[in-house]
């Protein structure tokens, strides 16, 4: 075994990241309990594709995503209005069912005395959604990484997702969209920011 650049898992003679006994039994045992045979030909390697498909999916849980908001400029030519970055997609997972959750974000910050790299606002929003996750708490957590980090005047996150505990199974109910929203700062506190920021926002 060896250890992998990127991430220091274990890794296999092949490269890829190696799987516990214990984590691909749990799988087998998930697949006899649905009432399948994981000995089958179809089925053999699918608990450790499972395992690492998981570790891929919980890859949030290893970095901290507000690293990305250290560098910042302050050379904006004097801007001074809303800096917004919208239709972000992602992907998480309910933390109840362990069900995708798949969705779109709109995140907007007014600067104070500094910006950051646009790709980095969905850095941070990538880096909370591969974890276990509920929508409400990925807003607040989204919201929150900024203002603490960036110190702007205001942060607005709007997060719209589709929720396979509630489409695939439970009530079967497909195409239904939760929305949920956090203002900081001059968008909660003012109305007109917070109306100009959500019809940027398409809102």
């Amino acid at each position: 075994m060896a250890c992998s650049p990127d991430d220091g898992d274990l890794v296999d003679a092949e490269g890829k990241v190696a799987v516990p006994d214990e984590v691909a039994e749990a799988v087998r045992t998930l697949i006899r309990w649905a009432g399948d045979d994981p000995a089958r030909e179809g089925l053999a390697d699918t608990p450790r594709r499972v395992a690492r498909a998981w570790k891929e999916y919980a890859r949030g849980y290893a970095e901290d995503p507000c690293i990305h908001l250290s560098r910042t400029f302050e050379e904006v030519g004097g801007y001074d209005e809303i800096v917004l970055l919208k239709d972000i997609p992602f992907q998480s997972h309910c933390e109840h069912h362990m069900a995708p959750i798949i969705g779109k974000a709109a995140i907007a910050y007014l600067p104070g005395d500094r910006v950051v790299g646009i790709s980095k606002l969905a850095r941070v929003l990538h880096g909370f959604a591969r974890r276990l996750q509920v929508q409400e708490r990925l807003t607040a957590e989204v919201a929150d990484c900024i203002w603490e980090h960036l110190h702007p005047k205001g942060v607005a996150v709007v997060i719209e997702a589709s929720h396979a505990c509630m489409t695939a199974r439970g009530v079967n109910t497909p195409g239904v969209m939760m929305t949920t929203s956090r203002m900081m700062g001059t968008f909660r506190e003012d109305e007109r920011s917070r109306k100009e920021v959500l019809a940027l926002m398409g809102y």
